[in-house]
């Protein structure tokens, strides 16, 4: 007997992405709308994505939103929005992130402040508006970008990036713990280096080559291949998945 529970389908989902005008935010959008999902595209700008989707936009699939995640007015303001355009929200990705590279004795208390309030609160306020009422259907799907330096601290130190990436892994923990009896599960992805714009502007073309001879695979992650992770988990079949934190690092392991 068949005991899974019953969950939309997916041309009936709405799916919200942060950080969704750039990098893994737009490729995540663009396989979510090619799953057949409705999205809810957020970011600061979202010109970018709206230009990129624009059959979607015009087809009223794709909705673009500014929004900052650690805002929490602007995040319950763009999450009524939603709401009163589709009526639910089912998958949420938790993208949006700030990084600046700076260790231990360059970290400045505003550089802190200002990581943990994008990488973090955002999380939290944006999980905490739409959990509710994906408890209230019986289904809905979390998803947080963390990072491989929450288990590390970084290959290089980064102290307010890590702290702020393992803080959300403990918060995916506390999320999937509540809402696992409700049909809402709640996991992190934390991918080690993908081809992004912030990775290929912050860092040399010498340590890009370094860092790659150091990753069994020898490459990076490619957006593709972090969008298809963010699927795999937003799709119904992965009820039985939660509380989990799914690596993306070629093999790369920490001494």
């Amino acid at each position: 007997m068949n005991t899974l529970p019953r969950t939309p389908p997916i041309a009936e989902q709405v799916a919200l992405v942060t950080g969704a005008n750039a990098g893994m935010g737009l490729a995540t959008t663009g396989a979510l709308l090619a799953a057949g999902y409705r999205v809810a595209a957020t970011d600061l700008r979202t010109e970018q994505v709206a230009t990129r989707h624009a059959d979607a936009l015009a087809a009223g699939r794709l909705l673009c939103l500014t929004m900052d995640v650690s805002d929490i007015d602007a995040v319950r303001a763009a999450c009524d929005q939603i709401e009163a355009q589709w009526n639910r929200i089912d998958v949420c990705v938790n993208n949006a992130g700030f990084l600046q590279y700076a260790d231990c004795e360059q970290t400045t208390p505003e550089l802190w402040h200002k990581t943990l309030r994008i990488n973090l609160d955002g999380v939290f306020y944006v999980s905490q508006r739409v959990a509710p009422g994906m408890k209230s259907r019986g289904f809905g799907r979390i998803v947080n970008v963390s990072s491989y330096g929450a288990k590390t601290g970084g290959l290089a130190p980064l102290p307010a990036y890590a702290a702020s990436k393992g803080a959300v892994i403990s918060l995916t923990f506390s999320f999937a713990r509540q809402y696992a009896a409700f049909g809402v599960t709640c996991n992190a992805l934390a991918p080690t280096f993908v081809k992004t714009q912030m990775l290929t502007e912050q860092v040399s073309a010498e340590r890009q080559a370094q860092l790659q001879e150091m990753i069994p695979v020898h490459r990076f992650c490619e957006l593709e291949e972090f969008a298809h992770a963010v699927l795999f988990l937003a799709h119904p079949l992965s009820g039985f998945i939660t509380g989990e934190v799914l690596d993306l690092n070629g093999g790369l392991q920490f001494d």
